[in-house]
């Protein structure tokens, strides 16, 4: 006897909600069985809000997190609205606490407990007790520069450093990610902003540093070091979410290091701006791991940041229903893997 579609609500219909739900739709053995969004969107086709067409799907109306979540409901929530674990954690307990799976795309979850470890343990706690899991994932932090550095150290007897460098074009992102990066303010806004410490520049390299640290087993020794520098545009750029004039900044340098016994042994560099290609610029995904054997990888262009968020949300579907209950990370359930059959063959009696 065939087993029922996963069922699967989609909190946030922004840029990478949006794309989520659009890649549900085209999938087998999956129904989006709701979507939430806030004020005037509430009660509108879930399709006014998509750029595919209905055709014979049912129609589905967008409505509140109260309306839309109710026990029984869905096997997974996936969140796409926040990137701090404090903004998503009302959140994800709401699901928890009545019964449905979690998958989120902030930053911050993907290794939770980097910065908020009694969030971290407090969400472990109310998952394992409603019997469900919770992971957070995405392409950066939870695939490109953590989980995909971590796969190639497996071929090393022994590792002295790995060096990770991500350059990859913003424009995809929605109005959250480009405020966190400053793009399209001035080079005195932006240089206030990191001194006021408002400006967050890409989030997730606590994360990724604690996540490949804690699976090879090196204990950081000093506090992760970051820094934040503009990269200013000198020609006129627009992204679907942004708009920088020249001499304004069109994204963020960042750049992080993670030491053990006072040794640099972790250090990520993260260029990311709109539309890079404007002045020459190339993208790519690049890790040195300096060690038994050496290894260098290259990804030229990058792998895209939208479709890989989205596609790496989706995809770890199964993964969280079949895992055992509480919070997870990357590193505890199996590598993800494009779904290309039926989502259901996925998931385990």
């Amino acid at each position: 006897m065939k087993k029922e579609n996963v069922k699967v609500i989609v909190w946030g219909l922004g840029a990478m909600g949006k794309g989520i739900t659009e890649m549900l739709l085209n999938k087998k053995g999956v129904d989006v069985v709701g979507a939430i969004v806030r004020g005037d969107k509430i009660g509108k086709s879930m399709y006014d809000f998509l750029d595919i067409e209905r055709e014979d799907r049912r129609d589905l109306l967008t409505g509140s997190y109260e309306d839309v979540i109710k026990e029984g409901a869905a096997d997974v929530v996936i969140i796409a609205t926040d990137s701090f674990t404090k903004d998503n954690f009302d959140k994800i307990k709401y699901c928890l606490e009545r019964k449905i799976n979690v998958i989120s795309t902030a930053e911050e979850m993907s290794y939770p407990k980097a910065q908020e470890p009694e969030l971290a343990e407090e969400l472990d706690k109310v998952a394992k007790e409603n019997g469900v899991t919770v992971l957070g994932t995405g392409i950066n932090p939870g695939l490109i520069m953590d989980l995909l550095v971590i796969t190639l150290t497996g071929a090393c007897i022994d590792v002295n450093s790995i060096k990770a460098e991500r350059v990859n074009n913003l424009s995809p992102f929605g109005p959250a990610v480009m405020h966190e990066q400053g793009v399209g303010i001035s080079v005195d806004d932006f240089n206030k902003r990191v001194e006021d410490g408002t400006l967050a520049g890409h989030v997730g390299f606590p994360e990724s540093i604690n996540m490949i640290s804690d699976a090879l087993g090196w204990k950081l020794s000093d506090e992760i070091e970051l820094s934040r520098a503009p990269i200013v545009s000198s020609v006129y750029r627009k992204a679907p979410n942004a708009e920088v004039q020249p001499g304004d900044v069109a994204g963020c340098n960042m750049k992080g290091f993670g030491y053990v016994d006072g040794e640099m042994k972790i250090e990520m560099l993260h260029p990311q701006q709109v539309e890079p290609q404007l002045e020459g610029g190339t993208t790519g995904d690049y890790i040195t791991i300096k060690g038994t054997p050496n290894i260098n990888m290259q990804i030229t262009p990058e792998v895209p940041g939208g479709i890989g968020t989205i596609a790496m949300t989706v995809n770890m579907i199964p993964n969280v229903i079949n895992a055992r209950p509480g919070l997870k990370t990357m590193i505890d359930l199996p590598v993800p893997r494009a779904i290309m059959g039926d989502m259901r063959d996925f998931i385990e009696d």
